[in-house]
């Protein structure tokens, strides 16, 4: 190996911080307050049992990654444990929407969180879409003049976005049980049980990020030790840091507050202890961080769009360029612009949830299939399959009583991505 290959592997600090950088994006501070309406004082539960999900599928892309390092990442996954069909463009297809969901959530964050912070046209709603419309645009052009600004710019709101946050845990710890609304974390606060799984499972886009580390694996230096340990790490502390951020805002913050102030929750926790100033710090990190997310999703969407045309599972057209960038970034792009504007909030989070809890469904059954290949133990992948697919059934029953648009709408941009491949394939017979 050249001195040049080496210096372009990518150690184990790296690694994790990959995993966190793509899971503490614009989630957490999107879907918090949905969150806490669906599930009240069991919130922190919520975020646990979501995280249970995201620790063992987490196991899988362990055993993957060893065993198929590729920059492709989920897709090779996929297309190695069912192979190149119907079925697994179907799901290449899912996964390539579902970035395109999960851009339109950080954008919609970003709006809020900034029609909140400055008024440009003193109405607040129009405020948050020209907001919205402005940094995915501007994303957009930031991925078209340079990749490395990309890398830079997600470098520095890891560190901003990690350092605000823990000091707003910390912070929000002391003194929290003579809060007079900590009581609200009692078990009398508590939803139903089904009502506290579809808390977790809508707000289960905040951990989907972790997948990114299979898109480095083939940089990784000492694989077998390094890659096992990034996806462990960071899993671990973002399921930690997140119970510990929803403790602090159910037991600062009067439930009526949190839902008058549901999208922008996290600034408004930040106020009892830190007043405007507080607030202010913290929409700023929601800024830098939902920004630093768009920036890298629209990167990493538009190479699974690319890596989807390659193995012809999508038009070849998606294949091409267009200066000197994958012609998908351009359509991802316009398809945020449309879904982030005319969508609202619950539906956006719905639909990137179903989207990838199917999506890690079936990776856990990849890896249940290649378990030899993979030297993998059989239970664990199976146990991740099953509660992976129990929970958008789960969030599919509880979302149609409060949300059936939504629901709809999910589905829809299911059977779409599996008609779309299955109407290809016929007209190009693959």
């Amino acid at each position: 190996m050249s001195a040049s290959s080496k210096d372009q592997k990518i150690g184990l600090l790296s690694a994790v911080s990959i995993g966190i950088g793509g899971m503490v994006g614009g989630g957490i501070f999107a879907v918090l307050g949905l969150a806490v309406l669906l599930a009240k004082g069991a919130t922190p539960l919520a975020f646990g049992f979501a995280g249970v999900i995201t620790l063992l599928t987490s196991y899988a892309y362990i055993k993957l990654s060893l065993a198929y390092p590729d920059e492709g990442g989920t897709v090779r996954f996929i297309n190695e444990g069912f192979g190149n069909n119907l079925f697994s463009g179907g799901l290449n297809n899912l996964l390539w929407v579902s970035y395109i969901i999960m851009l339109a959530l950080y954008s919609s964050a970003f709006g809020s969180y900034a029609a909140n912070l400055f008024s440009i046209t003193g109405d607040t709603a129009m405020d948050a879409h020209i907001s919205t419309s402005f940094v995915i645009l501007f994303c957009a052009f930031i991925n078209y003049y340079s990749v490395k600004i990309v890398g830079e710019i997600e470098s520095i709101a890891v560190v901003i976005k990690l350092i605000i946050l823990v000091f707003f845990v910390i912070a929000g710890f002391i003194g929290l049980t003579q809060n007079e609304h900590f009581v609200q974390l009692s078990p009398l606060d508590w939803e139903t049980p089904i009502q506290i799984i579809a808390g977790g499972m809508v707000i289960f886009v905040a951990y989907e990020g972790f997948e990114l580390i299979a898109n480095s694996s083939p940089n990784i230096r000492n694989p077998k030790r390094n890659i096992p340990l990034a996806y462990l790490i960071s899993v671990i502390f973002v399921i930690l840091l997140y119970i510990s951020i929803s403790v602090v805002v159910v037991g600062s913050l009067a439930f009526d507050v949190i839902a008058q102030a549901q999208d922008y929750v996290l600034a408004e926790a930040a106020k009892p202890k830190f007043g405007a100033v507080g607030f202010t710090v913290i929409a700023i990190a929601a800024l830098i961080s939902t920004f630093s997310a768009i920036n890298a999703t629209l990167l990493g969407g538009s190479r699974v769009n690319f890596t989807v045309a390659k193995d012809r599972e999508l038009p070849r057209f998606f294949a091409r360029e267009f200066h000197g960038k994958p012609i998908g970034l351009a359509f991802i792009t316009v398809a945020t612009l449309f879904i982030a504007n005319v969508l609202d909030l619950e539906s956006i989070s719905t639909s990137g949830s179903i989207g990838f809890l199917m999506i890690f469904a079936a990776v856990n059954l990849a890896a249940f299939i290649k378990a030899r290949q993979i030297k993998a133990n059989k239970l664990i992948p199976i146990i991740a399959f099953i509660m992976a697919l129990a929970a958008v059934i789960v969030l599919i029953i509880q979302q149609s009583a409060s949300n059936l648009v939504g629901v709809l709408i999910s589905l829809g941009i299911v059977l779409m991505c599996f008609l779309g491949e299955g109407i290809y394939r016929s007209s190009s017979k693959i």
